[in-house]
């Protein structure tokens, strides 16, 4: 990876504007107002397709296409593993048999160099190849994607869970994932989405056990034996190791447990006291040569010997050196090293790649400066960049002073994430660099540093697809916005994170986010900067129908009707439900009451219509049927002619009149009472007596031949049967 060249401010400086296609959506990014996520027109969304051939290929140690550039140095010397076979066979088993593992140990028992191993072996067990990914400062959504990126061809695509899940179910390859940061729900909700992947992962040491009816296999990472330690010395040192040093190096795998890496760290202890040894050696011949000896002294005729006796004159690291030999590993460092040490010390333990070296501390040669840290046991390659290994930035830390190393990292990064050459695949292979430059201006009190390079980096980390790093300088960006009062600079970081909700699919992020932009361009006097705002907004309750402060809910894609929303949206009377034989029964029988109610009250209306029988007076009261026995309270008197009631009470009829009604009154079909079935099957409603009614001096009438049956009472005006009741 190349330094952009020309001016450091001016040339072939651009604004970072692209377009990535989430799900349904499209997110056009580094907009004059801020990103925007729109709804993707039909045709502009690149269709993902397989690329077996990447997969099956298997790449070199370290990171894929998916992840960033390899890096130089994987391993000091790259030295084949020692007393690893058993490992690695009895996990190239259980992967060749579908099952996934967890490799789990101490900090510094060489899971990484394991992993790689079985990596290297496993290139015939699956049919699309072996995958490796970085799990390094990555959450599960990341990891998902990158394991999509290596497994499709898709520029610009971040596909959602459903059609995520949909398109891995069909990839079968051996994922191997380095240095995993995630709990046991986000790792079975990763194993998930690719059910025919087996996949081997690294863990870091304070990691969470595993509950039981885990899809994971804890795989223990154990020391090394005693004759693999000090095999691993001899080759490092590069020599054979003396008595002394031999003992040296036992007590050593005693007090460590057999860990490689304090063993790689003590190869490179005794490679430094080589040095002091032949500066020795280098010294007494000049001594002899050049300036004379002023004393004859007996010295052995072999330089072996002599050499030998120098040696002996230097002392070995104590034990508890040895332990913790960091800070004496670091003072035996070339000045190149010792810079980029420094350098990754200011920024949280993160090593910049070589191309960035000389514009940032001056270093020339920084492929040579970050091979000897990694000789020397102080670093370690993961994830296409350098880091410092473990326990070393807590080592130093307190001993060495960064100064203002780091002072210049913000603004070189602003310049380089904005160039024209520079490509989105090495923005993402520097995203842990950028996030470390903003945690250390951020902890240096330095907000216009963080603001300036969470402004520029924060649009270069979308179009990566990094957006695990595009949310972390997002928020950084908003926190140095407020420390600073620059209301403007914490719209635009609102929008960007409402954006990015929007896209993940958190509808209740997304809608605080965007009011909040909104709402600051409106207080601002920019209306018109918030209009993308506002259209998400739009967007986002047209597409989903969430009200403004509704529990946080699952974004369904734009574009798609949601089942669950168009059957919730369906009237009851056409939903389906499974139903019981009581149920039926209770079915029909309301159906046929339908039935006969509708030709109650068309006979109703038919007899209303008509008006009274000229020859008799007698009417046929709505509500009851002839057939029916009359209700009690009414009296008939001596010529069986029923005493009409004034009005009826309220409990049936909200409304009085005297005369009949031609038509069901809207008011009393609101407040009638549920119909109950009578003798004949036909439906008649309560009829609640009137004060003036007096019980019935004879029997029930004698049934008609066409009974009349009526609906619920209409009207306030007296009924009377069709005939007389005989007597």
């Amino acid at each position: 990876m190349g330094q952009p060249t020309g001016d450091f401010r001016q040339d072939g400086l651009r604004a970072r504007t692209g377009e990535v296609f989430p799900g349904d959506l499209m997110l056009t990014v580094g907009g004059a107002d801020g990103s925007e996520a729109t709804a993707c027109p039909d045709g502009w969304r690149p269709e993902p397709r397989r690329s077996r051939a990447q997969a099956q290929a298997g790449p070199a140690p370290g990171p894929n296409l998916a992840v960033g550039p390899l890096a130089l140095g994987t391993g000091p010397a790259d030295l084949p593993l020692l007393d690893r076979e058993a490992d690695i066979a009895e996990l190239l088993g259980q992967l060749a048999e579908g099952r996934s593992v967890r490799l789990v140990g101490q900090a510094g028992s060489g899971r990484s160099a394991l992993l790689a191993a079985v990596a290297d072996a496993a290139d015939g067990i699956a049919p699309d190849g072996v995958v490796r990914l970085s799990g390094h400062r990555r959450s599960a959504d990341d990891l998902l994607q990158d394991l999509f990126a290596a497994t499709h061809h898709a520029p610009g695509v971040r596909p959602d869970r459903r059609e995520l899940a949909e398109r891995l179910s069909e990839v079968g390859a051996v994922v191997v994932i380095d240095d995993v940061e995630l709990d046991e729900a986000e790792l079975d909700r990763l194993l998930g989405a690719a059910p025919d992947c087996a996949f081997l992962v690294s863990v870091p040491p304070d990691g969470p056990p595993l509950q039981l009816g885990s899809r994971l296999r804890d795989h223990l990472v154990a020391g090394l034996s005693r004759g693999a330690c000090l095999n691993l010395v001899i080759r490092l040192a590069g020599r054979q190791l003396d008595e002394s040093e031999r003992s040296w190096a036992v007590d050593l795998w005693f007090e460590s447990e057999g860990l490689p890496l304090r063993f790689v760290q003590a190869a490179a202890l005794l490679r430094q006291r080589d040095v002091a040894v032949d500066a020795l050696v280098a010294a007494q011949e000049d001594r002899r040569s050049v300036f004379g000896m002023v004393k004859e002294v007996d010295e052995p005729a072999d330089p072996a010997v002599l050499e030998g006796e120098l040696r002996r004159s230097v002392p070995l690291p104590t034990v508890a050196e040895s332990a913790a030999p960091a800070l004496r590993l670091a003072e035996g460092l070339g000045e190149p090293a010792r810079e980029v040490l420094r350098l990754a010390l200011a920024l949280g333990g993160e090593c910049p790649t070589a191309a960035h070296l000389p514009a940032l501390i001056d270093v020339g040669q920084g492929e040579g400066a970050l091979q000897e840290l990694v000789d020397a046991g102080l670093a370690v390659s993961i994830g296409g960049h350098h880091r410092l290994a473990a326990g070393v930035l807590e080592s130093l830390a307190p001993h060495w002073e960064t100064g203002e190393v780091g002072y210049g990292a913000a603004e070189h990064f602003s310049w380089w994430v904005g160039h024209s050459s520079v490509g989105t695949e090495q923005i993402a292979a520097e995203a842990e660099v950028i996030l470390g430059a903003l945690l250390a201006d951020r902890t240096a009190g330095r907000p216009e540093a963080v603001l300036r390079l969470a402004r520029a980096a924060a649009p270069a980390l979308a179009l990566s697809l990094r957006w695990g790093a595009w949310e972390r300088s997002l928020q950084l960006g908003l926190e140095a916005a407020r420390t600073l009062g620059a209301s403007g600079e914490e719209a635009w970081f609102h929008q960007e994170l409402g954006a990015l909700a929007l896209c993940r699919g958190t509808s209740q992020r997304a809608s605080a986010e965007l009011d909040a932009a909104v709402a600051l361009r409106a207080a601002l006097g920019e209306p018109r900067g918030g209009a993308a705002a506002r259209r998400m907004v739009e967007l986002l309750r047209a597409t989903l129908d969430v009200p403004a402060g509704d529990e946080d809910t699952e974004l369904a894609p734009v574009g798609r009707r949601p089942v669950i929303r168009a059957i919730a949206q369906a009237p009851f009377r056409f939903r389906t439900a499974p139903k019981t034989g009581r149920d039926t029964r209770r079915t029909v029988l309301a159906a046929s009451a339908a039935v006969l109610a509708v030709g109650v009250l068309g006979t109703a209306i038919g007899l209303s219509l008509a008006g009274p029988d000229p020859q008799s007076g007698n009417r046929t009261r709505p509500g009851t049927s002839v057939d029916d026995p009359l209700p009690s309270g009414l009296d008939f008197g001596s010529s069986g002619s029923p005493t009409p009631s004034p009005s009826p009470t309220p409990e049936t009829s909200e409304s009085a009149s005297d005369t009949p009604s031609a038509a069901p009154s809207p008011s009393a079909s609101r407040t009638s009472r549920k119909p109950t079935p009578g003798k004949s099957g036909t439906t008649t409603p309560p009829v609640t007596p009137t004060q003036g009614a007096t019980p019935p001096t004879s029997g029930p009438p004698t049934p008609s031949s066409s009974p009349t049956p009526t609906p619920t009472p209409t009207s306030a005006s007296p009924t009377g049967s069709s005939s007389p009741p005989p007597p």
